[in-house]
């Protein structure tokens, strides 16, 4: 890798650190927009409402699947049964069990969800640190701060290659879902965001940072004796490899001027406090 891009994406998370850590840096700055501090739990809601239904939906797919054995039982001694319509049948049902079920285990965690949200809610009066996107993002920033580690670190790079190869599956599943995520991640993080669009980043987010977690213990398990020979997709995927870390040089020449215009504010600020004292004095 390029040594520029190396430097500067390891100071990438140093500027923003070092804002957020501050009293008067940029993102302390801004206001927290109404109904920000709820955004975690109107997103779980919206979660409940459409598990509901995705159990409404699983119930009805599950009487229908049973209507449909029971008929092809009925059905099996006379002419116009099929070969293998029972069997079929049965295995449809089945399916539909499952569903089921699954469905139901998913409205109870999202159930919890509301509860988890209304119990972490932050207060009218918090930082925008402590509103559910600017933690979404932080927990997405991570997940990239996690990746490039292995872009960065030589021990790293040298000791689990395949974690730098978009041509391995597993990093190309994750590098699938972290561009998903990518797309969803608002500008900011004190910008209105309607529920349904901070559930699908959010979900977003997971699914990307499942991803990561697997190939992190696939990549530990062993290295594969061979690397496949790069293909058409490999290389589109190496392509967006290379296109996220960009982005990465971009976020950071952006952090490092919005600093830097905060830091000037804060001492112009300083400069006509000392002078209002010295015209009182």
């Amino acid at each position: 890798m390029d040594p520029i891009l190396v430097l500067v994406t390891e100071w990438w998370w140093i500027a923003p650190a070092g804002a957020g850590a501050s009293a008067l840096g940029w993102a302390g700055l801004r206001r927290v927009r109404p109904g920000q501090r709820r955004l975690e739990l109107d997103a779980a809601l919206l979660d409940v409402r459409r598990a509901q239904e995705a159990v409404t939906q699983s119930r009805a797919q599950l009487k229908v699947a049973r209507a449909e054995l029971l008929r092809a039982q009925a059905e099996k001694s006379t002419p116009r049964a099929t070969a293998g319509a029972v069997p079929e049948a049965r295995r449809r049902l089945q399916l539909a069990e499952r569903q089921a079920r699954a469905a139901v285990a998913d409205l109870k965690a999202r159930r919890a969800g509301v509860q988890a949200a209304r119990a972490t809610m932050p207060t009218s009066r918090g930082a925008i640190e402590q509103m559910p996107l600017a933690r979404l993002m932080a927990e997405h920033d991570e997940l990239t701060a996690r990746w490039i580690d292995y872009e960065t670190d030589a021990a790293k790079a040298i000791g689990f290659p395949m974690m730098s190869d978009a041509r391995w599956p597993p990093l190309e599943l994750f590098l699938r879902e972290y561009q998903q995520a990518s797309w969803l991640r608002p500008s900011a993080r004190d910008v209105r965001m309607a529920p349904s669009d901070y559930s699908a980043y959010r979900e977003a987010v997971r699914r990307a940072t499942h991803a990561f977690d697997a190939a992190e213990r696939a990549a530990r398990r062993g290295t594969p004796r061979e690397i496949p020979e790069p293909d058409e997709r490999s290389n589109d995927w190496a392509e967006v490899a290379q296109d996220l870390l960009d982005n990465a040089q971009r976020a950071i020449a952006r952090s490092s001027e919005m600093w830097n215009r905060v830091r000037r504010d804060r001492d112009r600020r300083d400069e006509r406090r000392d002078e209002r004292r010295g015209d009182r004095g």
